[in-house]
């Protein structure tokens, strides 16, 4: 009897063995098929996006003769002396068009990508429909790294050679994608180095210090590019602001929001180990609100690490750093209001500003400049294959944009972050006593889209629970404020 029970209770404790191994198989065929359904999805979005983002067709933009054009706080005129014709639009060369578009061409253009590393939280190798904001936000960075490093005056050698993406380069590009893939094909091309500029003839040659000056300029800008690839190792690459987002409650696929963006960004720029990143941070205002005395402090606290010479570059004090001031801001309810269009302007026209995120509702671009009553921006969405960063001589004319595009101001959306760049202490004097001006109220423009203020932003009591997620809609103001400030945000 005894031995009978113990060979039942044996072949109890087997067959519940057995149920286990048999659940815990289901479990896991069950978490492999899920597995199986997103990567099939993701497959099938990918060949979709092929279509939408690579296959879009857009006519040229068209600029007027007779009104300047400002880019990132530079005006050109396109009217020719000679023109008989004021009434006459056209995108040709004339007047000094070919400095525009050598200016333009110059800026870093981050667009979608595809076939790059997994995301990190994710299965997703490609970024095309939901991370604009992002690409977004990483133009205006660099931008801002570019004149940290290269100064406003610089422009790519080759800006002058690219390419019009125009209707039969984008679906001979699409038609390729979707009926195989031909990267490996085309790998030794798209690896090559770029044109050396010096090979077209010129009336003379450089001499030796010219030519090294350009070595070291194309070095800092492909050491630049780098710090914004698709690969986990980048700075401020995709993969490292999806990262930092997961502390936000984002995951790779989800919409980042321009202010979700700003603070995303300057955490990345806080944890960045690269050399080149060591003499520079970042600031996002607070409540709509910069204060001064934390922009300052951000000026003087310098970040331990290294005296390399890209960090060290056109800094005017040497343990000093340079500051990107972020502004999430908004401009109006669910439209933008047409007060604010002189602003935007105006913003645009400075020198150190480096540029606003928004864009229209759910379809994020970055603005860099304007003519008369439209916006000129660059465009993220378009789907661009995968670069490798980390080899020596990766192609750089992917990461430079030869079509810029037009928006009227009516189709912003009022959400939105401004962007500018302070050099130092000095120059943040600069821009606040100009900012100021720019921001006073007038008639026609009651309520200013920011403020500037002294002192540091705890001594305005602002509420630990407001988190950067929250700051999504960043007018909301803490009525606790122990000081109170002239001119406070207000919906129109």
């Amino acid at each position: 009897m005894f031995k009978s029970a113990i060979v039942a209770k044996d072949n109890t404790t087997l067959q519940n063995c057995r149920n286990g191994l048999h659940a815990a198989s289901m479990v896991q065929m069950e978490n492999q098929g899920r597995d199986e359904v997103e990567r099939i999805k993701t497959k099938f979005l990918s060949v979709w996006h092929h279509v939408k983002y690579s296959w879009a067709l857009k006519s040229k933009t068209l600029f007027s003769r007779n009104s300047p054009v400002l880019l990132l706080g530079k005006c050109y005129h396109f009217k020719a002396e000679d023109d008989s014709d004021p009434e006459a639009y056209s995108d040709c060369a004339m007047g000094n068009i070919e400095d525009f578009r050598r200016d333009f061409g110059s800026r870093i253009w981050l667009t979608y990508r595809e076939e790059f590393p997994p995301l990190p939280g994710s299965v997703l190798t490609s970024d095309c429909g939901w991370g604009c904001m992002l690409r977004a936000g990483q133009m205006m960075l660099a931008q801002a790294l570019l004149l940290h490093v290269l100064g406003r005056d610089w422009t790519w050698s080759e800006a002058l050679q690219l390419q019009c993406l125009d209707a039969e380069t984008r679906t001979t590009s699409a038609a390729k994608r979707l009926v195989e893939s031909v990267e490996a094909s085309l790998q030794g091309t798209l690896n090559r180095p770029s044109s050396n500029p010096q090979s077209s003839a010129t009336e003379q040659a450089p001499g030796p210090a010219e030519e090294a000056d350009a070595h070291l300029k194309e070095m800092y800008h492909r050491t630049l590019i780098s710090c914004f690839g698709d690969i986990p190792s980048a700075q401020l690459g995709l993969h490292r602001l999806v990262l930092l987002g997961l502390t936000l409650g984002k995951q790779a696929g989800d919409w980042y929001g321009p202010a979700a963006v700003a603070h995303i960004l300057k955490k990345a720029m806080d944890e960045a180990k690269e050399p080149a990143l060591s003499a520079i941070t970042a600031y996002v205002s607070q409540d709509c609100t910069v204060y001064s005395a934390d922009v300052i402090d951000s000026h003087k606290a310098a970040k331990a690490g290294t005296s390399d010479a890209l960090a060290q570059k056109n800094q005017s004090a040497p343990h000093a750093r340079a500051v990107v001031i972020l502004v999430p801001v908004r401009l109006g309810g669910d439209k933008i209001n047409p007060d604010y269009f002189n602003f935007a302007k105006r913003i645009l026209s400075l020198e150190y500003c480096i540029g606003i995120i928004g864009g229209k509702p759910k379809q994020a671009c970055y603005f860099v400049g304007f003519q008369d009553d439209s916006l000129i921006y660059m465009d993220p969405h378009y789907c661009q294959s995968f670069v490798d960063v980390s080899t020596s001589h990766f192609p750089l004319q992917s990461y430079h944009c030869p079509s810029p595009k037009k928006m009227p101001f009516t189709k912003m959306d009022p959400s939105c972050t401004i962007g500018f760049y302070s050099r130092s202490v000095q120059d943040y004097e600069k821009i606040s006593r100009e900012l100021s001006q720019v921001l006073q109220p007038s008639a026609s423009h009651k309520y200013p889209a920011f403020t500037i203020v002294q002192g540091h932003g705890r001594d305005y009591d602002l509420p630990a629970s407001l988190t950067p997620e929250k700051r999504e809609w960043p007018f909301i103001r803490d009525p606790r404020r122990t000081i109170a400030t002239a001119g406070d945000f207000v919906l129109l």
